[in-house]
């Protein structure tokens, strides 16, 4: 698959062919579910925690006798029918967390990268350095290259390209990702993805390889 090389002004200069590998493979939307759906649990603390009726205090004694009042048997004020009471099948702390084979998380983020290529979402870029940390500057380079569309920016890595990733702290329609963290979350959150070139080799390293011994 081919794509337009951009400058940061939005200039072609030349078509660059994509990894075949890695934009080019069968789209599989239930693994994508189930990668998206991991992640998404992982995500969760599981730290709610609510009382049950042996952790709230009071309760003693009985409320009153077992017969002659005419009033209904209780055993206890901390039952979970009276108020201030233990609760009954509510949460309690767990673990959310799911497994999934890395080369199914991989073949995952290779569906969603092909499925947005195919859709013409995919922006590829030059060189994205800036000589200061301005996030107006990085908005009006974004409304060029997308307009007004949400962006995930793929950086190769931080020390490379640290005024772009502080830039981007201020713009709440602009999320930067260095390409050894690609998420099943965020390619598909997005309107646009935008790729730095220098950081194209680096997915390719650790997708392409494993899309190649299949």
């Amino acid at each position: 698959m081919k794509v337009d090389l951009l400058d940061i002004k939005g200039k072609k200069i030349k078509e660059l062919e994509l990894p075949a590998s890695i934009f080019e493979s069968s789209v599989n939307v239930d693994l994508m579910h189930q990668a998206y759906i991991r992640q998404i649990a992982n995500a969760r603390l599981g730290t709610h925690d609510t009382k049950v009726r042996a952790e709230v205090s009071g309760g003693g004694r009985k409320p009153w006798r077992q017969k002659g009042t005419g009033r209904a048997r209780q055993g206890s004020i901390r039952a979970a029918q009276w108020v201030g009471g233990g609760r009954i099948h509510t949460p309690h702390p767990r673990d959310y967390d799911q497994r999934m084979p890395r080369k199914m998380r991989h073949a995952a983020l290779r569906s969603a990268l092909s499925s947005r290529a195919s859709q013409q979402e995919i922006v590829v870029v030059d060189e994205m350095i800036f000589d200061a940390p301005k996030s107006n500057l990085l908005a009006k380079t974004m409304k060029t290259l997308v307009g007004k569309n949400s962006v995930l920016l793929v950086l190769p890595d931080k020390d490379a390209r640290l005024n772009v990733y502080l830039a981007a702290n201020n713009i709440d329609y602009v999320k930067v990702i260095f390409a050894n963290y690609l998420n099943i979350r965020d390619l598909l959150k997005y309107d646009r993805i935008v790729f730095d070139v220098s950081s194209l080799p680096i997915v390719e390293g650790y997708l392409a390889d494993e899309a190649r011994k299949k």
